[in-house]
C-alpha cells in the first residue's frame, strides 16, 4: 500500500499483528457511575499503565538511521518522526484499522470533564461477546417504593417486637400502617409499649413501704372488717409486717451476721454485740412486757422476769443454751399477731392500760407506738448488717413517734436535772400553765412543731413563752432519739438560749436504751 504516511510494508504487518488496544470511550457524564465498579487508581504522572502498551520492536524508519532501543530500558524521546506518527500524543488509545485496510473517520473529541468524572477515574472495558463485540451493561435493581404487604395474624405476631423497636424499617412501616385502621391491635400495641416501659425503670425494685397499708385501706373500704385493728396499734401493726417481710428474705448464714446495738448513758454512747437472731430475741423478749399488760403468756415467765427491757433481754439471752437461730422468728411473730388480736378484740377501753418498764410506766396506745418505734430502729439494724435497703416508716406513723418522743422529753429533761446533768430550773409555774419553752421544729418526712417545756414537766409548753428553737430532719431526731447519732452532731439549726438547746438534745438522746 502506498500512501497514508506508511514508509514500510513490513511494518504495517508488524503493527497489525500486535494486540489490539481498546478504543475511545464516552463521557464520564453518560455513564451511571453508581452500577459501575470502580478501578484503581493509576499511579501519579503517569498516562496509562505499563501493561496497556505491549512491547515491541521499533519499526525501522526508511532513511535506516532510527536506533533501536534496549528492551527494560526507556525508549528515548523519538521527536516528530515516523515513529511520533505512529504514536500520537493526542489519542494515547488509538483505534486499530479494520482488516480492510480503510482508516476510519476520526472520532469527535471528547467533552470537558465535568466535577464528578475528574472525582472519579474512568472505568474499565466491560465484558465482551462471542463475536468481540462489547457486553451491554446489566439494568440497574429495581428498588420498590412500595410499602410490605402482610396478613392480618403476621402483624398481629410482630406488635410485641414492634413495642421493643426490634422490626426493620419496612415491618415497621406496615404495622404502623396498620395499626392506623385496626383498633383492637392499636389497643394492644399501646398496652405492650406501657409494659416496655416498665422493662426499663431506674427505680427501685423494693416494694413501697406504704403499700400494705394502701391495701388494706382498698380492702377494708369496700368491705369493712368486723373488728378493726385500733388505730393506735396501726404503726405496730405495720412495722412487725415489714420486718418480717425482711427477715423471709434474708438466707440462713445472714442470721448469724453481726450487729452492734447502739444508744446513750448519761453522756456518752455505748454499744453491745449480737446477731439478727438475737435481735429478733431482743425484741421478743421487750414485748412480753405488752404480753403481760394483756394477760398473754410471757416468753420470760413474767411472775419472775425483771421489768427493766435491758434486764429482760440480758436475761433471755443468757437463757439460751445455744446461739439464736431463724428459728426464733416464728414465736415472734406469733406473739406481735396475739398482741394486735387481743388489743382489737378488748376494745377502746384497753388503750389506757398501764405498761410498766420498771422505772416508768406508759400507758398500751403509748407502749404500742414505743415498739413500732423500736421495731423500725432495729430493722434497719438488720438491714445494715446484711446490706438491705429499708425505708423509713409512712409519715403519718412517723409524725407519731415523734409526737411520743416531744412528750417524753419534760420528764427525761427533769430527770436528767435531778441526776445533775442538766442545767437548773429558771422559772417554775405552776402546773398547767404555760412555762418557757423550746420550739422543736421537725421538717421533711413526719414533720411539724412543738414546744418543749423547760423547768418543769407539769408545766406546758407555749409559742410565747419560747427562749429557743431547734430544726432537725424527722429522721435524724428519730435516730438521735435512739441513741444512733450525738446530741452534738444532731442539731440543722439552732437560735436562742444555747443552755436549753444543749439540755433538750441531750434528754432527746436520755430516751434510747438497748
Amino acid at each position: 500500500m502506498t500512501g497514508g504516511g506508511r514508509e514500510s510494508e513490513g511494518g504495517e504487518e508488524e503493527v497489525r499483528g500486535a494486540r489490539r488496544i481498546p478504543g475511545p470511550r464516552g463521557a464520564a457524564d453518560d455513564l451511571d457511575l453508581a452500577s459501575v465498579p470502580l478501578p484503581p487508581l493509576p499511579p501519579p504522572g503517569g498516562t496509562a499503565l505499563d501493561e496497556a502498551v505491549p512491547e515491541q520492536s521499533q519499526p525501522a524508519s526508511a532513511s535506516g538511521d532510527a536506533p533501536e532501543s534496549d528492551a527494560g530500558e526507556p525508549e528515548p524521546d523519538l521527536g516528530p518522526g515516523p515513529a511520533a506518527e505512529a504514536w500520537p500524543e493526542a489519542d494515547p488509545w488509538p483505534e486499530p484499522e479494520p482488516a480492510d485496510g480503510h482508516p476510519q473517520p476520526a472520532a469527535p473529541e471528547p467533552e470537558p470533564a465535568t466535577p464528578a468524572a475528574e472525582a472519579w477515574p474512568e472505568p474499565g472495558p466491560g465484558p465482551e461477546t462471542a463475536d468481540g463485540t462489547p457486553e451491554p451493561p446489566a439494568p440497574d435493581p429495581l428498588v420498590s417504593s412500595a410499602p410490605v404487604v402482610l396478613p392480618h395474624q403476621v402483624l398481629k405476631a410482630l406488635l410485641g417486637a414492634w413495642a421493643l423497636s426490634a422490626c426493620s424499617a419496612e415491618e415497621t412501616a406496615a404495622v404502623e400502617d396498620h395499626l392506623t385502621g385496626c383498633a383492637p391491635c392499636a389497643d394492644e400495641a399501646l398496652r405492650l409499649r406501657d409494659a416496655v416501659g416498665l422493662l426499663h425503670t431506674d427505680g427501685s425494685l423494693d416494694l413501697d413501704p406504704t403499700l400494705r397499708t394502701r391495701v388494706l385501706d382498698g380492702c377494708f373500704g369496700r368491705r369493712p372488717a368486723r373488728i378493726p385493728v385500733p388505730e393506735w396499734a396501726a404503726p405496730y401493726d405495720a412495722e412487725t409486717a415489714r420486718l418480717d417481710a425482711l427477715l423471709r428474705d434474708i438466707g440462713d448464714s445472714e442470721w448469724h451476721a453481726p450487729v452492734r446495738l447502739q444508744w446513750f448513758e448519761e453522756e456518752r454512747r455505748v454499744s453491745r454485740r449480737t446477731t439478727v437472731a438475737g435481735v429478733i430475741g431482743h425484741l421478743m423478749a421487750v414485748d412480753g412486757l405488752l404480753s403481760a399488760a394483756l394477760g398473754l403468756d410471757d416468753p420470760l415467765d413474767g411472775g419472775k422476769a425483771p421489768l427493766d427491757p435491758t434486764e429482760r433481754t440480758e436475761t433471755y439471752w443468757s437463757a439460751t443454751r445455744r446461739p439464736p437461730t431463724r428459728a426464733v422468728r416464728e414465736p415472734w411473730r406469733a406473739q406481735s399477731h396475739e398482741l394486735i388480736r387481743t388489743a382489737s378484740f378488748a376494745g377502746r377501753n384497753v388503750a389506757e392500760t398501764s405498761v410498766s418498764y420498771g422505772a416508768f410506766a406508759l400507758p398500751l396506745q403509748d407502749a404500742a407506738l414505743d415498739r413500732a418505734f423500736e421495731c423500725w430502729v432495729h430493722g434497719g439494724d438488720i438491714a445494715d448488717a446484711v446490706d438491705y435497703p429499708y425505708p423509713a416508716p409512712s409519715a403519718a406513723h412517723l409524725h407519731r413517734m415523734i409526737d411520743l418522743a416531744a412528750r417524753m422529753l419534760p420528764a427525761a429533761l427533769a430527770g436528767r436535772r435531778s441526776a445533775g446533768l442538766a442545767g437548773p430550773a429558771k422559772d417554775l409555774v405552776a402546773a398547767g400553765a404555760p412555762g418557757r419553752s423550746l420550739h422543736l421544729e421537725i421538717e421533711g418526712h413526719g414533720g411539724g412543731d412543738w414546744y418543749i417545756a423547760l423547768d418543769s414537766p407539769a408545766a406546758v409548753g407555749a409559742p410565747e413563752r419560747a427562749v429557743a428553737q431547734v430544726a432537725l430532719d424527722g429522721v435524724e431526731f428519730c435516730r438521735l432519739v435512739a441513741g444512733h447519732i450525738s446530741p452534738v452532731e444532731a442539731a440543722a439549726g439552732q437560735e436562742g438560749d444555747r443552755e436549753a438547746i444543749r439540755d433538750v438534745l441531750f434528754a432527746a438522746a436520755s430516751l434510747s436504751r438497748l
